[in-house]
């Protein structure tokens, strides 16, 4: 969906929103990229309400930051609050798979089967959006499983900040076979109902995804947060 479109009249601030959400993980909006409300109104085509009310969306979810009468920015990629965040989706998602596996169905199964084989022909394809978008079905389906809104609910707000990094992961080497072999593994241990060993697995997945990206810090491929204003 590009910015440069205009947004109909329906649901105008979840649109917005979701632009302006998918053009910074896509990195169209650049960390620390200074914006305007009644800049981004003018390339929407609508008037500056909405538009502020899907900033404030997007700084409570952690990918604006505002300093009020100075500026409003795309959250710059950090490297120490990264590793949080992923200490966090690490946990939560060995939280999901324990109480999900005793009660995954064949169906579930199955669904994260067809993901996994989706997000398999969108990395062959080097279809970013669409790898990501498979890995997202993928993962929801043991976090659905485990039936707990608050797991689901904050696993939901932190996505978008993980989308950043796994966007940029997609597009190297670093998103292909590992990424579409764990996949397999972790399938396999669900459905044999062993709940400890698909955390232990996923524990590790998350462990190996944090080395990744210390790589792309390590060779300059995101932008660290300034140290002084």
């Amino acid at each position: 969906m590009s910015l440069a479109n205009p947004v109909s009249r329906r649901l105008l601030s979840d649109e917005v929103f979701d632009r302006l959400r998918d053009s910074i993980v896509r990195g169209e909006l650049v960390p620390g990229e200074k914006v305007k409300d009644s800049e981004l109104a003018e390339r929407l085509g609508l008037s500056r309400t909405p538009v502020r009310e899907a900033l404030t969306r997007l700084a409570d979810i952690g990918l604006v930051e505002a300093k009020p009468g100075v500026y409003t920015r795309i959250t710059t990629l950090n490297r120490r609050d990264v590793e949080k965040t992923l200490a966090v989706l690490r946990s939560l998602d060995q939280l999901a798979i324990e109480a999900a596996v005793p009660v995954m169905t064949q169906q579930d199964v199955r669904s994260m089967r067809d993901a996994n084989r989706d997000f398999e022909r969108a990395v062959a394809a080097n279809d970013i959006t669409a790898a990501l978008a498979a890995d997202d079905r993928f993962h929801a389906v043991p976090i659905t499983a485990a039936d707990n809104p608050v797991l689901s609910r904050i696993v939901g707000q932190l996505h978008p900040q993980i989308h950043r990094i796994l966007y940029r992961k997609f597009s190297t080497l670093l998103g292909g076979r590992n990424t579409i072999e764990h996949h397999n593994e972790l399938v396999g241990v669900c459905a044999m109902g062993d709940a400890r060993a698909a955390a232990e697995l996923s524990g590790q997945h998350w462990s190996e995804l944090g080395g990744h990206i210390n790589q792309l810090f390590d060779t300059n491929q995101f932008t660290e947060a300034p140290t002084a204003e």
